[in-house]
């Protein structure tokens, strides 16, 4: 009960993006703000916030069916839960991925049992591993999220997380700093008494994902370095930095270093 303590779905989910206005309708909004820029883009419909496999098989099969009816969407990512994946939808997705493009993204954060305790994450990271496996053996893509700089967690326990997820089956991760912001409970404690909590400043963080990609296997795809919330829920940390200016800091530094993705990665 009460949700993972860093989250406050505001951050990430777009205002059109509400549940009483319909899939295509949200699409239409969404692929509005690119089409003049790219008129010919096709598009993958992100299901992102909250549990989205979180209802019975034929609610889902609607909201799905839906979004791929739409003539400019070519696929769906919908991300999820580890613990929220019955064995009907994995069939279900391993049909569809027949004609249509289909990644499960699941919420990993942390591989540290005690973390995820922690943060009232409300599953093991044991269940992450099985629900990536049984994606894999239908020959389902696996996406995966993971946050640096959650409580408690050093930067060795924070590196660690590249060493076991390297041998697991993830096709691709998103890389967070930890966001502490308005509406989450570990914001409400950080604006009772921040001097509690670690704030990453963007030299550390920098370092940080260069280690962790030179530990990282060099076949799982890195689709994010760094997420933004809104300025206007946004606590700490306030860099003062776009997600592109910081990938190209760490592109730089890493160059600078002659280091590389996988470098110190062992099977």
């Amino acid at each position: 009960m009460g949700g993972c303590t860093f989250c406050n779905n505001e951050t990430f989910n777009p205002d059109y993006c509400e549940p009483e206005v319909s899939i295509t309708d949200q699409i239409n909004t969404g692929v509005s703000f690119f089409k003049k820029r790219y008129p010919d883009q096709l598009y993958l419909a992100y299901f992102q916030a909250y549990t989205n496999t979180y209802a019975p098989l034929d609610e889902l099969k609607k909201l799905y069916e839906e979004a791929l009816a739409h003539p400019k969407i070519t696929g769906i990512v919908v991300g999820t839960r580890p613990d929220c994946l019955p064995d009907d939808l994995i069939a279900y997705f391993s049909e569809l991925q027949k004609k249509s493009y289909v990644v499960v993204e699941l919420g990993i954060e942390s591989t540290n049992e005690k973390t995820l305790a922690s943060i009232n994450r409300g599953h093991t990271f044991a269940e992450t591993k099985r629900a990536m496996f049984k994606l894999k053996n239908t020959g389902l893509p696996v996406g995966g999220h993971l946050i640096m700089g959650l409580p408690a967690e050093t930067d060795k326990d924070m590196l660690s997380h590249a060493d076991v997820l390297s041998d697991l089956p993830l096709n691709y991760l998103k890389l967070h700093q930890l966001q502490y912001v308005k509406g989450s409970a570990m914001g409400k404690a950080f604006e009772k008494d921040s001097s509690t909590f670690r704030v990453l400043d963007a030299d550390e963080y920098v370092d940080l994902v260069i280690e962790f990609l030179e530990r990282l296997n060099p076949e799982i795809i890195v689709e994010r370095l760094a997420s933004q919330a809104p300025q206007r829920l946004l606590l700490a940390p306030r860099w003062g930095l776009k997600n592109f200016q910081l990938v190209e800091i760490v592109r730089k530094r890493m160059k600078e270093r002659n280091t590389w993705q996988g470098r110190l990665f062992q099977k």
